[in-house]
């Protein structure tokens, strides 16, 4: 796994239980991201943290400076493991990754993160775009509910529609316990 990276995309606080933007399943997923973390760290195996920081007008969840912005400590960085901060929901988009990873000579990424239907949507069909082969943790990613059309989807609806249309192409979707 020379060539292998785990990719962590903003497991950050508030996405968790009291904070701006609560997702369902967040500390489920958050654990199942915290246990992959720690099988990486043990097997020396390159982390890459991605974290968002809302720069837009109106924004209002992980506003820079506030304690809802830093990184989950179920998924707490340690020193020397990369952090990327990005803007957009696209952790490639405005960052540095992409340089990090061909740094490290990394081809396939291992993906956890938030939100499934937004930013792991994103990073995972640009990583895929960019030729890195793609594994998603499906259980070790969280998102909510969305609304459309005056009909609300529920939060497991989008997270397996997101996870469906990634399969295949994109990235091979498991659960954490398969890797």
């Amino acid at each position: 796994m020379t060539d292998t990276a785990l990719l962590i995309i903003d497991i950050q606080n508030d996405y968790f239980p009291g904070g701006a933007m609560e997702l369902e399943g967040a500390a489920a997923a958050g654990a199942k991201a915290g246990e992959v973390l720690e099988k990486f760290r043990r097997e020396n195996i390159p982390v890459f943290h991605v974290r968002h920081l809302s720069i837009r007008p109106g924004a209002t969840f992980f506003l820079p400076g506030t304690p809802g912005a830093e990184i989950h400590p179920a998924v707490r960085p340690r020193a020397g493991e990369a952090v990327v901060e990005k803007n957009f929901p696209n952790s490639f988009r405005g960052t540095a990754l992409q340089n990090r990873l061909d740094q490290h000579k990394v081809r396939n990424l291992v993906v956890a993160g938030m939100m499934t239907h937004m930013c792991v949507d994103a990073s995972v069909r640009q990583a895929a775009d960019l030729g890195y082969q793609v594994t998603l943790l499906g259980d070790a990613c969280a998102t909510r509910a969305q609304k459309i059309s005056g009909e609300t989807v529920p939060a497991r609806q989008v997270h397996l529609a997101f996870l469906a249309a990634l399969n295949g192409f994109y990235a091979k979707v498991i659960d954490s316990h398969e890797l």
